[in-house]
């Protein structure tokens, strides 16, 4: 699968620390191999929008959507 990363979310992740950066772009790995793997915590947040919500630490996830092949991230932000 291709990840694809809007604007915003880009914007929105160079506003956190490195480290949580670092762990992003781990997780990110992982969903390009499996959507599935268990770290990820992989759900549908919206399902009459089709959005996605993943885990990338206890405080932290991200939202993408799914078309075709490639997963689009859109947003990233702490969890509460």
């Amino acid at each position: 699968m291709i990840i694809s990363y809007t604007p915003k979310f880009k914007k929105k992740l160079r506003e956190f620390p490195k480290e949580i950066r670092e762990k992003f772009y781990k997780q990110a790995n992982l969903l390009s191999l499996n959507l599935r793997h268990p770290s990820l915590h992989a759900k549908k947040f919206d399902e009459s929008s089709g959005l996605w919500q993943a885990r990338v630490d206890g405080n932290v996830r991200f939202y993408f959507f799914i078309e075709k092949d490639i997963y689009s991230l859109i947003n990233i932000r702490r969890h509460k």
